[in-house]
């Protein structure tokens, strides 16, 4: 059975991201290597490489324009708890890459952040 997504966090050493109204994770891909010769019949051949790039953050969250989103800070350990699965979380080095703020006329301002992951992903069940 599928999770429910409300609850979800996310915590950055900075203390940044307050009101989220979603989460993507997405990009997590580990290199395919041609192992193909001129000997090989029939099918191309591959064999998985050894590092996965952890991908990237996508975040969509309430405007607040009097803090300072951390898009020139080093990299930093991020965190997102699902809390329908028990509070599992997923934890990455990141670092913001950019940001896009939204102020539509009678309506919420939000804003999208892109964090970029950086490392091995600690699932804690």
């Amino acid at each position: 059975m599928a999770d429910v997504g409300t609850g979800t966090t996310i915590t950055m050493d900075t203390g940044f991201f307050a009101e989220i109204i979603s989460v993507t994770w997405s990009g997590v891909s580990r290199t395919v290597i041609d192992t193909s010769h001129m000997g090989t019949t029939t099918a191309m051949t591959y064999t998985p490489g050894k590092l996965i790039d952890p991908g990237e953050l996508q975040v969509e969250m309430a405007f607040a324009p009097g803090t300072e989103p951390p898009w020139d800070d080093v990299a930093e350990t991020v965190t997102v708890t699902w809390p329908d699965s028990g509070a599992a979380t997923w934890a990455a080095s990141g670092f913001m890459t950019g940001f896009e703020a939204t102020a539509p006329f009678e309506e919420r301002c939000t804003a999208t952040a892109t964090v970029k992951l950086s490392g091995d992903i600690t699932v804690t069940p």
